[in-house]
């Protein structure tokens, strides 16, 4: 008697346990489905749905809001893409909000994106066709990886020969390291060129002190001076101006406070 008891002791609670996990799953599946929440549809027309599949979510603002409910082909270029979305974020979606296909990371599912469109415009209505824009296809992505890949090849490629000629003596740069000749001459070279400056500055000097070149230099000095007493004037204008209008406008503010006194 006492083990037909324990039995259906331990059968009850295995049930029980079964019709709460069934109930759980429900719950999160319908949750999941938007089955508990009040929804409305919206609709895009994409050229290629890049994967998506029914069931797969619909983002907005990075925001699971709500699902795929319906893929249709419509045309040989056109697939049309039901969505049924929570009712609550309908205030935030606008007439001129677009739908495009992404994914969760990297190679994760394929996602609807909406985006909200421009503010003060007016919401979407229930089974509105939002614009659309196609997907970048991992291909793409990849292409571009690929491309990029081979430009570095062919870079580093020229550079290692680049340095390779300079290791074995090819060209000017590795002259120039390697033979002490050549930096020498360039030293040499450096240093007449300093004493041609120099002998120049003692030339132009001299020449300043000739009777014939005196009055050309005396009249370039004087303009010279002209120019410089005038961006001076300019510059104490200018000091005296903005003086003048701080002044003012510390007396109208004494005035201003006097009248309020």
């Amino acid at each position: 008697m006492k083990s037909n008891a324990s039995l259906k002791w331990k059968l009850g609670i295995f049930i029980v346990s079964g019709l709460v996990l069934l109930v759980l799953g429900l719950y999160f599946i319908g949750k999941q489905k938007n089955l508990f929440v009040s929804v409305f549809q919206l609709k895009a027309v994409f050229n290629n749905v890049s994967g998506l599949k029914v069931g797969n979510n619909v983002r907005f603002g990075g925001i699971a809001v709500g699902t795929v409910e319906g893929i249709q082909l419509v045309t040989d270029t056109s697939v049309l893409v039901n969505m049924s979305i929570k009712n609550e974020v309908r205030k935030f979606i606008k007439q001129d909000a677009s739908a495009s296909i992404g994914s969760d990371g990297l190679v994760g599912d394929r996602v609807v994106l909406i985006s909200p469109g421009t503010s003060g415009k007016d919401v979407v209505k229930d089974n509105e066709i939002l614009v659309s824009h196609a997907p970048v296809e991992t291909e793409q992505i990849l292409a571009g990886l690929k491309t990029s890949a081979d430009n570095a090849a062919i870079i580093t490629q020229q550079l290692a020969e680049v340095a390779y000629k300079v290791n074995h003596g090819h060209g000017i740069i590795s002259r120039l390291l390697g033979d002490s000749s050549l930096g020498n001459n360039l030293n040499a070279t450096m240093v007449n060129l300093k004493k041609g400056s120099a002998g120049l500055s003692e030339n132009m000097e001299a020449a300043k002190h000739n009777f014939l070149l005196k009055g050309y230099f005396k009249k370039k000095k004087k303009e010279e001076d002209k120019k410089k007493k005038e961006l001076e004037d300019q510059k104490k204008e200018a000091a005296d101006k903005k003086k003048e209008e701080a002044e003012k406008k510390q007396s109208e503010k004494e005035s201003a406070e006097k009248a309020k006194g």
